[in-house]
């Protein structure tokens, strides 16, 4: 996700060399509580799950998230019956470098074994900023806890083992202290030239799987931080009035109140929820079917604003035709003072303000990139800590399919080469690409995952010709749509789409070497 400063200036001394290179990767180089033990909980009877107390809204209504989705995708409601559900209200300080909030969420367990914690991850603890909690309830009494990993896990001790399918809501009152310089992970939560980036800012449930267990550890500053499950989000935000908010999902309330403007959001079914905000911004608008593409710049930009708004609908208008339709009513595009080329977050790509010039052929790659990810990574999810190459080698070659159908051959060789030359600088080192990102240091982590990653999707589409590979994205997508991918998963997708065996060629690319 994040991206080292050093690497991220070099990109300037080598576009001359690479044209550009990919989004939300390492450029092209040149040359609370005090902490206690939890215990296992007596087998006592779980306590009736109480209503909600943020919001008026049951927890199983669903019928306020359709808005926010477009009428054909509107079943996705019907699914994930089991989904954690967040009701979050939080006030933003005036002065925007403190968060005060209460959360609470309807956790069900959908593992196949029996829980006796559940965990959040505190991920301000470990951007650069603080995040204090207190006052925590199961169902509405107070339990043990235990803080660990840098602050950043928090485990919750339930009153019994939770079994499969049973569910617990959980509360707490939070406090984030938002940090004013660049910080740890390259200014993705920060408050910077009057943009603030609420990235990972509240208490946050990881996901659970066969392999790891509960996602606690820390992972390096050089890939994405989340790994997590699909869930809803009614959201309250309260900041000052001058503010231009956005955020995941869709706005369904505004008001203006004292000097603060009061907005409300729904958003689900997604994996994470990010709000944006300055003064400075001023939004402009396209549509592409039954989604509305906004994008956010700084006054001053707005010829370059008026370009990413066109890569974002271009960027659209390709992916939803090769995969299936974008299933949101919205999709944003911010520019923050972000030191990463592009992030993802779901229904919102930010991409750096320092990319917003004509002349940065890295400028339209982001945005392209960071869209490609609203369907690897927000719909099809998976272990971005310890998998990585199934979102971003994937969404890499989607980039040279953008390239492709916007630019024609030349400008799917053009993207093609460049993610060769960041396989170049490690010499095409015969690294798998299937290892999670500890395993790589940051060099390797951009010349395998952005650039032979992408290379190896290309030579899989060569291999099995083009319209097998467009079978094989399209029921990759459907397949695990709102759910985890896993790389069995996709190889068996591709092979039943080509009706042939990948097991030599995943050997040699992607499998760790024994």
């Amino acid at each position: 996700m994040k991206r080292s400063l050093i690497l991220f200036s070099l990109l300037l001394l080598t576009l001359a060399l690479a044209g550009c290179s990919a989004a939300k990767l390492p450029p092209p180089p040149a040359t609370i509580e005090q902490p206690v033990t939890v215990a296992t909980p007596s087998p006592t009877p779980t306590p009736a799950i109480p209503a909600p107390a943020l919001f008026d809204v049951p927890w199983d209504d669903r019928a306020i998230f359709e808005q926010g989705l477009i009428p054909s995708q509107r079943d996705a409601l019907e699914e994930l019956p089991g989904a954690s559900v967040y009701h979050i209200d939080f006030t933003v300080s005036d002065d925007l470098t403190r968060v005060d909030g209460k959360l609470e969420v309807r956790y069900t367990n959908t593992e196949d074994v029996a829980l006796n914690q559940v965990v959040f991850r505190l991920f301000p603890n470990m951007l650069g900023g603080k995040m204090i909690v207190e006052n925590i309830t199961v169902n509405g009494r107070g339990t043990k806890t235990m803080l660990e990993e840098q602050d950043s896990v928090l485990r919750v001790a339930m009153p019994a083992p939770l079994e499969p399918g049973d569910q617990v809501v959980i509360a707490m009152d939070y406090q984030v202290t938002v940090p004013t310089t660049e910080g740890s992970n390259y200014a993705v939560f920060a408050y910077l030239e009057d943009v603030l980036a609420l990235a990972h800012a509240y208490p946050m449930i990881p996901a659970y799987d066969d392999e790891i267990g509960w996602y606690t550890e820390i992972p390096p500053n050089y890939g994405d931080v989340t790994y997590s499950d699909t869930a809803y989000y009614l959201v309250r935000a309260s900041l000052p009035a001058d503010r231009v908010v956005q955020a995941s999902g869709f706005l369904m309330d505004s008001q203006e109140m004292d000097g603060r403007m009061i907005t409300t959001w729904a958003a689900g079914p997604m994996r994470d929820f990010y709000l944006v905000s300055s003064s400075r911004y001023q939004v402009i608008e396209g549509q592409v079917g039954d989604t509305v593409v906004r994008a956010y710049a700084p006054g001053e930009l707005s010829a370059e604003n008026k370009m990413a708004l066109q890569y974002a609908i271009d960027a659209l208008k390709v992916f939803n035709r090769y995969y299936d339709v974008y299933p949101f009513t919205e999709l944003d595009v911010a520019g923050t003072p972000t030191l990463a080329g592009g992030v993802e977050y779901p229904g919102v790509i930010v991409v750096a303000l320092s990319l917003y010039n004509p002349a940065h052929n890295f400028f339209e790659v982001a945005t392209a990139h960071e869209v490609g990810h609203q369907w690897f990574y927000s719909v099809v999810g998976n272990d971005q800590i310890h998998h990585p190459w199934l979102d971003e080698s994937l969404t890499q070659y989607n980039t040279m399919l953008y390239y492709k159908e916007v630019h024609g051959k030349a400008g799917y060789r053009q993207e093609r080469r460049n993610q060769q030359l960041r396989w170049d600088y490690i010499d095409d080192a015969d690294i798998p690409l299937d290892l999670p990102v500890a395993a790589y240091d940051e060099a390797e982590y951009s010349g395998i995952i952005y650039g032979r990653g992408g290379i190896f999707f290309d030579e899989l589409r060569k291999k099995i010709g083009d319209k097998a590979f467009e079978k094989f994205q399209k029921d990759y997508y459907h397949e695990f749509q709102w759910r985890i991918a896993t790389t069995d998963g996709l190889k068996r997708v591709a092979e039943a789409a080509c009706d042939c065996d990948l097991t030599p060629m995943f050997e040699e690319w992607v499998y760790p070497k024994d």
